[in-house]
């Protein structure tokens, strides 16, 4: 069971910067991939970024070049600088481990943190 912690969420003023983070209570050597998923009130959940176990990662077009997701591996932690704000990034941000478990894998979710952006 690999429980997710956000932190880092907050208010902020349209152009400027914040940094999620996600503490992992195990090793992330051994999950297969992590990333960072948003959910705007009326929206589905949608991916932001990810960043597999080979170190290859993936964004969603919207934050391409304005969001940098990175990993800490001594320390168990996954990172997200957003930078250039928009008030569509407003949204309640996810983090998710994806774990193999058995035959197959397993999602992990974290709480989520609130992240405002005001125009």
């Amino acid at each position: 069971q690999v429980q997710l912690v956000e932190s880092g969420g907050g208010l902020v003023q349209a152009g400027g910067s914040l940094r999620l983070s996600c503490a992992a209570s195990e090793s992330i050597f051994s999950i297969t991939s992590m990333g960072w998923y948003r959910q705007a009130p009326g929206k589905q959940r949608e991916l932001v970024a990810v960043i597999r176990s080979g170190g290859t990662i993936t964004y969603a077009d919207s934050v391409k070049g304005r969001f940098t997701i990175s990993r800490d591996n001594d320390k168990n932690m996954v990172y997200l600088q957003m930078n250039s704000l928009k008030p569509e990034d407003t949204a309640v941000y996810y983090c998710k481990a994806v774990k193999v478990r058995g035959a197959g894998f397993r999602d992990y979710w974290g709480q989520g943190t609130q992240v405002t952006v005001s125009s």
